[in-house]
């Protein structure tokens, strides 16, 4: 399956943004669909995840300001992105891997097809 993001952009803290992902040559619903970020200099980080029974996972920094929700017919998971702050600026990336284990949905290893990121900047 290949993966296109988009959405990203600068916006002020406080604002919201919705990141999109769109699957191609693969059905989104039969994947685990994650969001990861890298700030400059850091490692990249798992954000949100969203199984293929429909199952969610965040992490701890967004769980309670992100969303990440899957359109079947559109064959697109999106990342719902609320009350930005300037520590979630980042280029985000999605993406996708079949069987992946409960355990491994926060593990960057664990997917095998990734989008080309967007770049999502929060001033202060």
């Amino acid at each position: 399956v290949q993966l296109q993001a988009s959405g990203g952009g600068l916006v002020q803290a406080g604002a919201s943004l919705r990141l999109s992902c769109a699957a191609f040559g693969g059905t989104v619903s039969r994947y685990t669909v994650g969001w990861f970020r890298q700030a400059p200099g850091k490692e990249r980080e798992f954000v949100a995840s969203i199984r293929y029974n429909g199952y969610t996972y965040y992490a701890d920094s967004v769980k309670d300001r992100f969303s990440i929700s899957r359109d079947n017919a559109k064959n697109t998971v999106f990342l719902q992105m609320n009350s930005l702050k300037p520590e979630d600026t980042a280029v985000y990336y999605c993406a996708a891997g079949s069987s992946i284990i409960l355990s491994e949905v926060r593990n960057t290893r664990a997917y095998k097809s990734w989008g080309q990121g967007t770049e999502v900047t929060v001033s202060s």
